[in-house]
């Protein structure tokens, strides 16, 4: 099984080799360098939209290909028309099937929120999400520092992009950083790879109050979202239970639609 200390180790070696490829100096004269970052913040809390940000994901370590071919102009524009609040590409080639260039891609078509998917150790690698036109960084707990995590954070900040901090479990708390712009709690546990979406439930009482926070990993129906925002949930970060399918977007639409209408019945429940 591909552990994620296996990742870490594989991304230490292809950053170096970037670096070398593509130095700053190419970076920061992209097209996408100098223009300006949509807020994911904002999009989350749009009375408009429902949180869900849907995800680009080509393939897994834990599942393997999922959907290999994937048309990422096409699924791209059909998330947004869907409703989704934000876009989720994941960059990781070796691990995840995707690319920088799925990401640009995305950009090119749509003018939401796109959040770059990937192992961030390495300020170089916020500097090219910037280049690539990302608007929000991830940056996971379990392998970054507290010093690193706020190093970071304020570069993203200094190029107009946004952060978001992925945590597992409660022994990551002492990490966050008040100045991160949104927490993500993954559902997934990274020793044994199952998920469930009671992790989100159970850990949000330890989280701060005044950071926008996200579920993500294992929401497969509306009634999980329902669950979960009643946890204080305003994100809801959703791959595999899309991507699985030949036209994601449809899946998301539909998703969608009855995550609106079971919102409405509640409503109506409540107001009875």
């Amino acid at each position: 099984m591909i552990t994620l200390t296996d990742i870490i180790n594989h991304k230490k070696t292809e950053v170096e080799k970037n670096k070398s490829l593509y130095p700053l100096q190419l970076l920061e004269s992209s097209l996408y360098y100098k223009s300006k970052a949509v807020s994911l913040k904002k999009y989350l809390l749009r009375t408009d939209k429902n949180g869900i940000i849907a995800e680009i994901k080509k393939k897994s370590p834990s599942i393997g290909d999922i959907n290999k071919y994937a048309n990422v102009e096409k699924i791209s524009i059909g998330y947004m028309q869907a409703g989704a609040s934000a876009l989720s590409v994941l960059t990781d080639k070796d691990f995840f099937g995707g690319s920088n260039t799925d990401l640009t891609t995305a950009r090119k078509y749509n003018f939401c929120p796109i959040l770059r998917k990937d192992f961030t150790i390495d300020a170089y690698q916020i500097i090219e999400a910037k280049s690539i036109g990302a608007d929000v960084v991830l940056l996971i707990a379990a392998v970054l520092s507290k010093e690193s995590i706020k190093e970071f954070t304020d570069l993203a900040h200094s190029l107009e992009m946004e952060v978001i901090l992925e945590i597992h479990d409660a022994s990551e708390l002492e990490k966050i950083y008040d100045k991160v712009d949104v927490i993500g709690v993954n559902n997934r546990d990274l020793n044994t790879m199952k998920i469930n979406i009671e992790h989100s439930a159970k850990i949000s009482e330890s989280l701060p109050q005044n950071i926008i926070r996200i579920s993500e990993s294992g929401i497969q129906t509306p009634e999980h979202i329902i669950y979960l925002k009643q946890f204080g949930y305003q994100g809801f970060l959703i791959g595999s239970n899309f991507m699985k399918h030949a036209e994601p977007h449809l899946v998301c639409k539909q998703f969608i639609n009855d995550l609106i209408e079971k919102q409405v019945q509640k409503v109506v429940l409540n107001e009875n």
